[in-house]
């Protein structure tokens, strides 16, 4: 086995194993949701394996539509093959050899609760003839008391964000903040999609060990703040107003997905499973 393959094998486990700690933690809350304002019973992932095509990978879809989670995704992926010629022009080491291989993990939760703000979270590993890691996490409050930066969840996930960042190198909480600042933002509305967390892509600082140690804590940074956040608001209660409010700024979270989002565009130019990249949609909008 080549080093490569053993980055490779290194790097799928990990984002299978942050996968079921995350479910194993969603169904808690599920569980843990307060009947008197979550009626039914909590619900449970389906999980759902895939097939890119022969030879090419798959991955693992985990979704779940409960009463405390409206809907939530969490889905890891291994594909592998060719770029096609479109697309081969625009990813770092794939000009001279189309062939790729990448591996992740992408998280979307949107809550029935307004006062729960939804989440988003993904890190993932490429090869080309180059290799990176990319990701970060964001959050989105729902009600426009909650979308500023001295809100409480705001400060939270920030906080969590910059020890997961602080922990590896000083420059990469403010580098990273900036950089998700400036990418989950709509322009054709001149305002951003939420409150932001970090994003980071294209990293590979020479050392593979420290970087990969510093995308694992990303995602257990994430696996520890969010869900104490949802327990601190899953047991207030919503007007319909405020129901409202929450399915309007959905509508942003769906226009940034289809408009903007990379993520999005790698997934169904490269062959993903068209089912787990749209699971990203939440499951009632509106725009008035």
């Amino acid at each position: 086995m080549t080093d490569q393959d053993q980055k490779k094998r290194q790097t799928s486990a990990w984002f299978s194993k942050l996968q079921g700690r995350i479910c194993h933690a969603f169904e808690q809350l599920e569980s843990e949701a307060p009947a008197s304002l979550y009626g039914g019973e909590a619900g449970q992932f389906e999980k759902t394996p895939w097939q890119r095509g022969p030879e090419q990978g798959g991955g693992v879809a985990a979704l779940m539509r409960g009463r405390l989670f409206e809907k939530v995704g969490v889905h890891v992926s291994e594909v592998y093959g060719e770029f096609s010629e479109e697309f081969r022009t625009q990813i770092p080491g794939a000009g001279t050899d189309p062939r790729f291989w990448a591996a992740g993990i992408s998280l979307i939760a949107h809550m029935r609760n307004p006062k729960v703000p939804a989440v988003h979270m993904n890190t993932r590993y490429i090869v080309t003839t180059q290799d990176w890691f990319g990701g970060g996490g964001d959050l989105t409050p729902m009600l426009a008391e909650q979308r500023s930066d001295d809100a409480p969840d705001t400060i939270r996930f920030h906080a969590s964000m910059k020890a997961a960042c602080d922990a590896h190198d000083p420059d990469y909480y403010p580098k990273f903040r900036d950089w998700c600042d400036r990418y989950f933002y709509l322009p054709h509305r001149e305002e951003p999609r939420g409150t932001g967390g970090i994003f980071y892509d294209r990293l590979n600082s020479g050392n593979f060990a420290s970087d990969f140690a510093f995308t694992k804590d990303v995602g257990k940074a994430f696996l520890d703040v969010y869900p104490a956040i949802v327990r601190t608001r899953m047991g207030e209660s919503w007007s319909s107003d405020e129901r409202e409010q929450q399915l309007i700024q959905r509508g942003r979270y769906v226009e940034f997905n289809l408009l903007y989002d990379k993520g999005t565009t790698f997934g169904l130019k490269t062959g993903g499973n068209v089912k787990t990249i749209l699971s990203s949609m939440p499951p009632i909008v509106k725009w008035p």
